[in-house]
């Protein structure tokens, strides 16, 4: 049976524009021009302003002769008097908290790609047919940014196959790949580390004996076996089975050792990468500078796109009131009208949300800076207080979720060098003796006791932790090893050395 019944639930429900003003509060500066950029494309009622705030003559009283008009279409011409009668100067934009010095440009890198590099080296192989041409060109293609080969060679004779309908062996893809692996950078076109490494050290023996007639280190010699015979003992650092079975000395042990740890894991990591995307660099959202002793927050002025309302579709309804007076208006341009209406709202709703984005910033920064005053004045991250999200919402009457979204992917430039925000955020942690201390202090001085540590015996887990407590820090062994995965510290026996 059929029943209908009302009901009352409390929803939340995001609108659009409210949706818009989230992701605009979360995107860093450096990439606001491009959100800008897009919404001027998008909307021919916003434009860039060539100045700064300028003060404007409110336009006159609305006429009584649009009393009568309003009957007709209240919602559009209580829309054009409200809009006629506001100050246009409001959406001509420019702050005062923006530091005015901010270059706006940013320093691009241009520099020629690795696989460019690579490119050149093809051109100098002596090859016997346009075929070994095409495999290189492919084998190259194919070596990723780091310059290692991850596909294997019946890849390559697919990919061929594909592309060129042309049918190879595995041999050829040899072939061809042996002599790309002579090319610079050493260790180019490996397919893992240890052929990596391998490479390296094969072109160091061979500049040893032909600088030296034919005689090379013995350094190098043992460190070559120890690549090609005993790569996994070397890889997990057991040094004693090493020595056993290399039948050698400890001071021989640690020489080749320190040949090894010369070599390039990664050969590509000194060029630019081959889809050429240019260095990023990080741009501060906020500078602090220390006034004698006053600490003072400004904006990157690039927080403060100067935009306003165009003047043409302004002018646009002015010319619509006046023919409404004349009574010469035709659906059409009640048509047009509307869609200025529509455009000239999403113009103004953009450039109040670029201002409140700005306040939600400055706001949340400079209750960040009162709450970590101490560290911003010293620079001494054993000043650094806990501090939640939580913390600052409180301070600032916000949503956590709104902190948050400021937080991420922001920086401050301060004297003390660029710091990420969310790193000023942290967990506390109680000492023996009652206060509360930032989890960022313990990773300090946990960080510290392991750089003093005795490479040849490093400390476990267990006696960093009872160090810890000895200096008054209440802490688990598991919480050292938590935050020593954290500092991207490997554990005691691969930190140890001979």
């Amino acid at each position: 049976m059929l029943r209908q019944s009302l009901s009352q639930k409390l929803l939340q429900k995001l609108s659009p524009q409210q949706i818009q003003l989230m992701k605009l509060l979360q995107i860093p500066t450096a990439t606001l021009d491009q959100r800008v950029k897009e919404e001027l494309e998008e909307n021919p009622a916003l434009d860039e302003s060539e100045v700064g705030f300028e003060e404007e003559n409110k336009d006159q009283e609305a006429d009584p002769e649009d009393a009568a008009a309003a009957e007709e279409n209240f919602e559009l011409d209580d829309y054009l008097t409200e809009y006629m009668e506001d100050d246009p100067s409001s959406y001509r934009y420019k702050s005062d908290v923006f530091n005015s010095e901010e270059v706006k440009s940013l320093p691009i890198a241009v520099s020629k790609s690795f696989h460019d590099y690579l490119d050149q080296q093809v051109g100098m192989l002596e090859l016997t047919c346009k075929k070994e041409l095409i495999i290189a060109d492919q084998v190259v293609g194919s070596i990723d940014s780091d310059g290692y080969l991850r596909r294997k060679p019946i890849e390559i004779i697919d990919d061929l196959l594909f592309s060129q309908n042309l049918d190879i062996q595995v041999e050829e893809v040899e072939s061809i790949l042996s002599k790309v692996q002579t090319f610079d950078p050493p260790g180019v076109g490996a397919r893992d580390l240890r052929e990596c490494l391998l490479i390296q050290m094969k072109q160091r023996i061979k500049k040893d004996k032909e600088a030296l007639g034919g005689v090379t280190t013995h350094s190098k010699e043992i460190a070559h076996e120890i690549l090609s015979q005993y790569f996994e003992e070397f890889s997990k650092k057991h040094y004693t089975k090493l020595q056993r079975q290399l039948e050698i000395e400890e001071e021989d042990l640690k020489e080749a050792i320190d040949e090894i740890l010369k070599l390039n894991p990664k050969p590509a990591s000194g060029y630019a990468p081959s889809n050429e995307v240019s260095t990023q660099y990080v741009v501060p959202d906020f500078f602090i500078s220390n006034r004698e002793g006053e600490l003072e927050l400004t904006l990157n002025s690039r927080n403060a796109p100067e935009l306003k309302i165009n003047d043409q579709y302004l002018n646009m309804l002015k010319n619509y009131k006046v023919r409404k007076r004349s009574k010469t208006v035709t659906k059409e341009d009640k048509k047009a009208v509307m869609f200025i209406k529509q455009k000239i709202d999403s113009a103004k709703w953009f450039i109040d949300a670029i201002r409140q984005r700005q306040q939600t910033l400055y706001k949340t920064m400079y209750a960040i800076m009162q709450f970590q005053y101490d560290f911003f004045l010293s620079g001494d991250e054993k000043r650094l207080r806990p501090m939640i999200l939580k913390d600052i919402a409180e301070i600032t009457d916000l949503d956590i979720s709104t902190v948050s979204r400021v937080a991420n992917s922001k920086f401050v430039q301060t004297e003390f060098g660029t710091k990420r925000l969310k790193s000023f955020f942290s967990e506390s942690l109680q000492t023996q003796s009652g206060e509360e201390v930032s989890t960022l202090e313990v990773k300090n001085i946990l960080s510290e006791i392991i750089e003093k540590e005795s490479k040849r015996k490093p400390l476990s887990d267990e006696k960093l932790k009872d160090m810890l407590q000895e200096k008054g820090y209440n802490i688990a062994r598991r919480t050292v090893a938590k935050y020593r995965e954290q500092l991207n510290i490997p554990v005691a026996r691969l930190r140890k050395e001979l």
